[in-house]
């Protein structure tokens, strides 16, 4: 039924080009700022006795490495598909998003335990006017670099970039919490370090693990974005040959790397020269237009010649779509000649027992066509929501 294509060796989007250039440039700024603010804060936070402002320099530190990591996983991603990897090294991306959330987090864990020590064996702070205004600074710094390097990574889907981003606007709150502390402490004596930089911890320790939890989905395999779905299928649909698009399934190689299949529904009038030469057609313009390449191509033929088939399928759809949790049938065949009857039926994952709908369908369509032989395929959506 398919037609299996061959991926080419490297699509053009998977090359080291602007992308890999705007991602290295911005992880590079990323680390000269991140070492230039850790070095100031660990020494402001060593002389006045800050546990708050010395976390926040390791934070720093943990920035400018996880930085260093999102420009090794940008290369290791752009070198060009080989034989132990024909589709490519794109997926080595989300693994060094992975990898900068368990830095996140592990800072997160020891800078909590830092401050548990702290208050049970609390530490005096003596801030001065320097001080402030290093911390002061680093807000500033913090929130124009967290908002850069976001916008960069959304720009060009760095999973990476935008871990790193957010991560720099986190920083960002910690350090005016720090200097809200710093400013408390001078009014009125209490010292808040120690409940501070706990506090600091456990922000620190959240944002791992919610980085950890989106890189994992997207490692797992997430349903493919609706809109990217439904562009293909219209594109594939401009053909006037179609009338129909199915079981679309499309696999992530990579940010903005998909590679898919699916079936088109043509007349059975259409011979094996003609199907060849559409299958080539809509191939080439999803790759064209939607950035997405086609691996197969599988076909569902209509009926044409048989007025009855019309009427069966009409009835037959009637009643399968009329049943609860069904989303869609497709795929209907009528062979009179065979005497069977061929369709596809997707039942949601929100029905208590799949199986049991899909049965019931096929007991009451056996009823309805006595003498025919049904295939009927439970199938899945797997890319429209």
């Amino acid at each position: 039924m398919g037609k299996e294509r061959a991926f080419p060796q490297q699509p053009e989007r998977c090359k080291p080009g602007s992308r890999d250039r705007k991602i290295v440039r911005t992880s590079l700024i990323g680390i000269f700022a991140n070492i230039f603010l850790a070095g100031f804060k660990a020494v402001v936070g060593v002389l006045v006795l800050s546990i708050a402002i010395t976390l926040d320099a390791v934070n720093n530190l943990s920035d400018a490495g996880s930085s260093v990591i999102t420009i090794v996983g940008t290369k290791l991603a752009g070198r060009p598909a080989d034989r132990e990897h024909p589709f490519g090294h794109g997926r080595t991306e989300y693994l060094s998003a992975m990898v900068i959330a368990l830095i996140v987090l592990y800072a997160g864990i020891t800078s909590l335990t830092e401050s548990v020590k702290k208050i049970i064996h609390p530490v005096t702070p003596s801030y001065t006017a320097a001080a402030l205004i290093i911390v002061a600074s680093a807000v500033v710094v913090k929130i124009v670099l967290g908002r850069y390097v976001k916008a960069v990574g959304k720009s060009v889907s760095s999973d990476s970039l935008v871990n790193s981003g957010q991560d720099a606007m986190m920083d960002a709150v910690i350090s005016l919490s720090t200097l809200a502390a710093a400013v408390i402490y001078i009014l009125s004596g209490v010292s808040l370090e120690a409940w501070l930089g706990a506090a600091i911890a456990a922000i620190i320790v959240k944002s791992g693990i919610d980085m950890l939890r989106e890189t994992l989905s997207r490692i797992l395999g997430e349903r493919a974005d609706a809109s990217l779905a439904k562009g293909i299928k219209e594109t594939v649909l401009s053909f006037p040959e179609v009338h129909g698009v199915y079981d679309l399934v499309l696999h992530n190689y990579g940010p903005d790397i998909y590679n898919g299949s699916l079936h088109i529904e043509v007349p059975e009038t259409m011979d094996a020269g003609q199907i060849d030469e559409l299958e080539r057609r809509i191939a080439m313009a999803v790759y064209q237009k939607n950035h997405v390449l086609l691996t197969a191509i599988g076909l569902y033929s209509m009926n044409m010649k048989n007025d009855h088939a019309a009427e069966v399928e009409k009835a037959v759809r009637a009643y399968v779509l009329a049943q609860p949790c069904v989303l869609q049938m497709h795929g209907f065949y009528l062979d009179e000649e065979r005497k069977t009857v061929r369709f596809d039926v997707i039942i949601s994952f929100d029905a208590k027992d799949r199986r049991a709908v899909y049965q019931e369908i096929a007991d009451h369509v056996k009823q309805m066509l006595p003498g025919y032989t049904l295939q009927i395929v439970l199938d899945t959506d797997f890319a429209e929501s």
